[in-house]
C-alpha cells in the first residue's frame, strides 16, 4: 500500500466528505517539481469547496477534488528542464487545488524558496492570505500613506495580513473583530484601533474613529456588512470584496439553502450612477481566477517573500492539526472563533 496520502472529497457535503486516501506517485513532466509536503495551509475557500459552492472548483476540477492552495516542504525530485531547484531545497508551492496531500507535483513557476527565517508551518500559512491581501490593498485599493482603512475580520488570515500591509504603507488602520479574545492580535500587528463588534456598536465606533469615512474598506462578510461598508466610505473611497462568509454556516458544515437564497436576495446592488456621484468604487475578486496571471503572481510573491526575509512582515498566528484531523480543522475555521491561520501536517 502507498505511504502517500491526500484528502479527497467525492461529493459536496459536510465534514464526513473529507476522506484521507492513499494514492500513487505521479509521473514527473520535464518542467515539474516534486515536493515532500511538511505543512499545508487551510483556507476558508477549502470549506466552500467542500460545500460545493466554490465556482472555481466547479470550473477547473469537478468531483472528486482534493482541496488546498498552498504547501511548504522539501524538493525530492525535479524534471529535466528545471533549473531553479534541486532535491533538498526548502520551498513553498502554490497550487489551484490539490494541496491537502503528503506529496505535491507542480510546475517550476509555482515553487518558491522558503525564507530561512520561516518554519515549514509558517511557510504554508502565508501564500494565499498574503497574496489575497496584497492584491486587494495594492492592486485594487491602491492604498498609500495617510489614508484611512477599515478591515473586517482583522484577526483572521487575510485580515491580519491586511493589517500588516496597511501598517507598512503608513495607513490609519481600524480592524474589526467578532469576539473579545481576538482584539489583541490585530493591535499587536499594528492596527491603530480594533472594534469588537460583539460588545461595541460597529458602525457608530467606526464613524467616531473616522468621521469623514474610510478611503478603503475590506469586506469578506457579505450581506451582513456590505451596505454599511459602502455607506462608510470616504470620497474617494474603495470597497474591496473577497468573500461572503456571513452567508455560510458556522456549525453544521453544509449550506442552509433557504438562508442562502434570502441572503442572496438581500445582497446590495450598487448603481453605477450613484457610484459616480459619490466617487466610490466597489471591487471584487477571487484569487483562484488570477492563477494564469503568472507574471503578476511572480512579482507579488517575490515582493512578499523579501518582506518576510527582512522581517517587515510576520507569518500569522498558527494552529496545527494532523492531516487525519482535517474535519476538525474545517469545523474550527467555520466556527469563526479562530485567530490567524490553521495548518495541516501530513
Amino acid at each position: 500500500m502507498s505511504s502517500l496520502q491526500k484528502v479527497m472529497i467525492h461529493k459536496s457535503g459536510s465534514y464526513e466528505q473529507l476522506r484521507v486516501e492513499a494514492f500513487s506517485k505521479q509521473e514527473l513532466m520535464p518542467s515539474d517539481v516534486r515536493v515532500s509536503v511538511h505543512a499545508v495551509g487551510v483556507n476558508y475557500a477549502d470549506c466552500v469547496v467542500r460545500m460545493g459552492l466554490y465556482e472555481p472548483a466547479k470550473k477547473y476540477m469537478g468531483w472528486p477534488i482534493t482541496p488546498g492552495f498552498e504547501v511548504a516542504g522539501v524538493v525530492t525530485e525535479v524534471g529535466d528542464e528545471v533549473s531553479s531547484f534541486a532535491p533538498g531545497d526548502r520551498v513553498i508551492a502554490v497550487t489551484r487545488f490539490g494541496g491537502y496531500t503528503s506529496e505535491l507535483v507542480v510546475s517550476e513557476h509555482q515553487v518558491f524558496v522558503l525564507p530561512d527565517n520561516l518554519s515549514m508551518e509558517e511557510g504554508a500559512s502565508i501564500m494565499t492570505v498574503f497574496l489575497t491581501a496584497y492584491y486587494a490593498i495594492a492592486n485594487l485599493a491602491a492604498c498609500h500613506k495617510g489614508q484611512r482603512v477599515l478591515i473586517h475580520s482583522a484577526a483572521g488570515g487575510v485580515g491580519s495580513a491586511l493589517v500588516q500591509l496597511a501598517r507598512n504603507l503608513g495607513c490609519f488602520t481600524v480592524g474589526v473583530v467578532g469576539a473579545s479574545h481576538k482584539v489583541d492580535y490585530p493591535l499587536e500587528l499594528g492596527a491603530d484601533h480594533v472594534i469588537d463588534k460583539s460588545k461595541e456598536d460597529l458602525w457608530g465606533k467606526a464613524r467616531t474613529l473616522s468621521p469623514d469615512g474610510y478611503h478603503a474598506i475590506f469586506d469578506a462578510n457579505g450581506v451582513s456588512t456590505l451596505q454599511q461598508s459602502k455607506e462608510h466610505l470616504a470620497s474617494p473611497g474603495r470597497l474591496v470584496i473577497y468573500g461572503f462568509h456571513s452567508m455560510l454556516p458556522k456549525d453544521r458544515g453544509r449550506p442552509n439553502w433557504l438562508k442562502l437564497a434570502w441572503d442572496y436576495l438581500r445582497t446590495p446592488r450598487f448603481s453605477p450612477l450613484e457610484l459616480t456621484g459619490s466617487n466610490h468604487a466597489v471591487m471584487g475578486f477571487n484569487l483562484a481566477y488570477l492563477f494564469e496571471e503568472i507574471e503578476m503572481m511572480q512579482e507579488s510573491v517575490s515582493y512578499l517573500l523579501q518582506e518576510f526575509a527582512e522581517e517587515r512582515l510576520a507569518a500569522p498566528q498558527i494552529t496545527t492539526y494532523p492531516l487525519q484531523q482535517v474535519a476538525e480543522a474545517h469545523k474550527a475555521l467555520e466556527s469563526a472563533q479562530t485567530i490567524g491561520k490553521l495548518i495541516l501536517v501530513p
